[in-house]
């Protein structure tokens, strides 16, 4: 039973490999001479004047819940299209699997133009 796990393990060990050996590397092999120039905090050029923890516009966190909504949501349509040609193979499945897209893309724009009649995609 154990050994159906086996190819997980080696996946896993092997992806950790990938992001761990690089950064081992570069830090054993590469130059370490830090200054205060190196040292400092770095923003487009100039140096911080603020707070980091200043209050962001309350329409960003909007549009950012938006745009992982709606991109999560269009997810769903690849295990759909990758099963496609069964769905369309299958005489009972056909309309059935259509029809079932059908009404998710439909509460998916209904969606879209909710959101979008309430002025949440408007940027002043």
């Amino acid at each position: 039973m154990l050994e159906n796990y086996f190819p997980v393990l080696i996946f896993i060990l092997v992806g950790l490999a990938f992001g761990c050996v690089p950064i081992i590397l570069g830090r054993l092999a590469g130059p370490h001479r830090p200054d205060a120039e190196k040292l400092s905090p770095y923003e487009c050029g100039f140096e911080p004047f603020e707070d980091a923890r200043i209050k962001f516009d309350v329409r960003y966190y909007l549009i950012a819940i938006l745009f992982i909504l709606f991109d999560l949501e269009i997810a769903f349509l690849f295990p759909w299209a990758t099963i496609l040609k069964e769905i369309a193979a299958t005489e009972g499945l056909r309309l059935f699997g259509f029809f079932e897209m059908m009404v998710f893309l439909g509460i998916l724009l209904i969606g879209y133009i909710w959101v979008w009649k309430k002025g949440a995609l408007e940027w002043e």
